[in-house]
């Protein structure tokens, strides 16, 4: 039974033989039209941003801007939302955990806005000068990790 199974009927197809002269039913240019970039050998092939000899949109515009190798981008967390962390532990982790960052891998920058809770200790990888004092004048500490 198994060794009968085919394809029904016009399921399939030959594949087209081309470049076999006028015979094979594809006449000279075998199908490729007359001139131009699709009749050459590596017709076809153009990277997506080409216009056709046409300066390139990307060639076109000015060049702006300028992205910095050593940037470092942190999380950013303010002193006004850590009211209900008083007289606590903090890091990334926990910051995280309460939802006041995302993704506890990046580095966490601790700024001055609001107003700093009592006894805070808190670990962070950068810290302003303001957020810094505000926090040991209410009686916390500021550890910087490296």
């Amino acid at each position: 039974m198994l060794d009968r199974l085919k394809p029904r009927p016009g399921a399939t197809r030959r594949r087209k033989r081309v470049g076999r002269g006028p015979g094979s039913g594809h006449r000279k240019t075998s199908g490729r039209g007359i001139k131009g970039q699709g009749k050459r050998s590596a017709g076809r092939e153009t990277p997506f941003y080409f216009e056709g000899g046409q300066m390139p949109l990307a060639r076109r515009l000015p060049k702006r801007g300028f992205h910095s190798l050593v940037h470092r981008s942190y999380r950013i967390v303010n002193l006004g939302s850590l009211g209900p962390l008083a007289g606590t532990r903090v890091d990334a982790q926990v910051l995280e955990a309460r939802g006041l960052i995302r993704h506890s891998k990046e580095p966490v920058k601790l700024l001055a806005e609001g107003e700093a809770p009592k006894g805070l200790a808190i670990r962070v990888h950068a810290a302003s000068a303001a957020a810094r004092r505000k926090v040991e004048e209410a009686g916390g500490s500021v550890e910087i990790v490296a």
